[in-house]
């Protein structure tokens, strides 16, 4: 049997921790929602495909997901994602957030602790985050984590813009 030991971060606020399979629906309901906009059209299996693909990161390269939950009350709010899929250039930071938790900085600062880690703990040297062009909710939280635009990045999408992550971000 194998077995991945994912390591749990904390923040002033939040735990980033192992996703739980009990998780899913959640999960799902952002991924075929109307949330996943700027992710692609997904149903119910290729959500399943996305979050246990994900977590096959942990085996394969040492970092993945987590999932997001607010220190206060335990509330899953999202998941932020360090990914290097096949079709990936670059290895991704990336934050999803749940319905009614947006507006609170908690995309921020999980991203902010997963790039620290990424960057202080496994020596990863460069990090990148694919985003829509149209998806401001995220660019903003791009731009307060201190990445710019890297024009000259390959991309895995013709309509993403490729954001570039400095190895010493804005603290949150």
């Amino acid at each position: 049997m194998l077995t991945v030991m994912i390591p749990t971060l904390s923040s002033k606020r939040l735990t980033l921790r192992a996703p739980r399979v009990e998780e899913f629906d959640a999960f799902a309901v952002l991924f075929t929602g109307p949330r996943a906009v700027h992710m692609g059209e997904f149903d119910r299996k290729d959500a399943w495909r996305e979050f246990s693909g994900d977590l096959g990161h942990w085996a394969l390269f040492g970092f993945g997901p987590w999932h997001v939950e607010r220190q206060s009350d335990e509330a899953l709010v999202g998941s932020v994602s360090l990914l290097k899929h096949d079709f990936f250039p670059e290895t991704e930071l990336g934050w999803h957030l749940y319905d009614g938790f947006e507006g609170h900085g908690y995309a921020t600062e999980a991203a902010a602790t997963a790039r620290d880690w990424a960057f202080e703990d496994k020596g990863i040297s460069t990090l990148v985050s694919y985003i829509d062009a149209g998806n401001a909710a995220s660019i903003a939280v791009a731009k307060r984590l201190g990445a710019v635009v890297d024009p000259q990045a390959e991309k895995v999408d013709p309509e993403d813009v490729v954001y570039r992550h400095a190895a010493r971000g804005p603290s949150q």
